[in-house]
């Protein structure tokens, strides 16, 4: 196989066929014959030949574009997660010769930037980043026909259209369960923003696991907002301070449980002896040591790879664009319990 790459108008000349014949012969039009186009698929990947998008374009009548719209806010979704998740998206666009469009916009403008891009032909499709409980967004998608997939999901019907998420409660919940098993019964939740529909089902998660054993729900034991390290810490401080203080945590990001580390250190707390911390990991690439392991690698954690997700929820949108009459496809990632030295045995 070449290790350079070709492009249409030189895989055609190799072929001794036209640019049109070839084009239409690789995206699969129905009046070239199979024997060219097997020709031409044989070819094609003998020499290395990478799609241009403009070139697709023409051809199929498609912009070979996938959008991603990104709130501005108050609130904005943490780069880390946005940033691996389009890395893994990315990917999945390029080997499908798709290029990327990013548009930022405030929770105002957005619907005026979806029916842009369906006036204007801008991109294919779009994926739906962050979900609220209250979602208008998928609607809107709906009524103007521009194919989607939701990272995440909404409330509603949920299966009327495309969405790949974690089970948040799950996993919330078997972490809950395992401090519970401990001997904890002061369990603190140190939650992303409940308006959000992951951090919504958390909540949920670790408020069945409390009810199941007959806890009760301490609303001073719940923090809710955005996930970052300064957040984990102060959430943290704020409830050793307590005069009754939570014995053990759990974090809805690693992120956060990091500055949940760091305030037990600031107390003088051994993770594991003295207090007991307990996270959601998303597997961010830049914590990740050589060994896959997330800092601190001995954390006591649920993970699912964001990066994993970007790539997969990439595949969905361009198999819905090839085939809009496609039934939805949902998908509901679960989560291992993996034990680390962060957690302990009440004493």
């Amino acid at each position: 196989m070449s290790n350079n790459i070709v492009n249409l108008k030189q895989l055609s000349q190799y072929l001794g066929l036209s640019q049109t014949t070839v084009s239409r012969a690789l995206n699969g039009f129905p009046e070239v014959s199979e024997r060219t186009r097997k020709k031409v698929q044989e070819a094609a990947e003998k020499l290395n030949y990478r799609p241009s998008p403009s070139a697709s374009s023409l051809a199929t009548g498609k912009a070979k574009i996938i959008g991603h719209v990104v709130p501005v806010s108050e609130h904005r979704m943490i780069n880390p997660h946005f940033s691996d998740f389009l890395a893994g998206a990315s990917d999945t666009y390029a080997r499908a010769g798709y290029d990327l469009l990013i548009r930022a916009a405030t929770p105002e403008q957005e619907a005026d930037i979806y029916r842009d891009f369906v006036s204007r032909n801008r991109v294919d499709g779009v994926v739906v980043h962050g979900p609220m409980v209250d979602e208008s967004r998928i609607e809107l998608l709906k009524s103007i026909g521009l194919p989607f997939v939701v990272h995440g999901r909404a409330g509603g019907e949920e299966h009327s259209y495309s969405w790949l998420d974690v089970d948040n409660r799950s996993a919330i919940e078997k972490l809950t369960n395992y401090l519970i098993d401990l001997g904890h019964r002061r369990i603190a939740l140190v939650n992303g923003l409940e308006s959000m529909n992951f951090a919504h089902r958390r909540r949920l998660g670790y408020e069945a696991a409390l009810q199941q054993h007959g806890i009760e729900i301490d609303p001073a034991l719940i923090s809710s907002a955005d996930m970052n390290e300064p957040y984990g810490y102060e959430a943290t401080m704020e409830k050793l301070a307590l005069d009754n203080p939570p014995t053990a945590f759990v974090y809805s990001s690693i992120l956060s449980a990091m500055g949940g580390m760091r305030a037990a250190n600031m107390h003088s707390l051994r993770p594991g002896k003295d207090i007991s911390l307990a996270t959601f990991d998303d597997q961010l690439s830049f914590l990740q040591s050589k060994n896959g392991a997330s800092p601190p690698p001995y954390m006591t954690n649920v993970s699912s790879s964001i990066q994993e997700a970007g790539r997969r929820v990439g595949e969905l949108l361009i198999a819905q664009i090839a085939d809009p009459k496609a039934p939805p496809v949902c998908e509901l990632w679960k989560t291992n319990l993996v034990v680390g030295e962060s957690t302990g045995r009440l004493a």
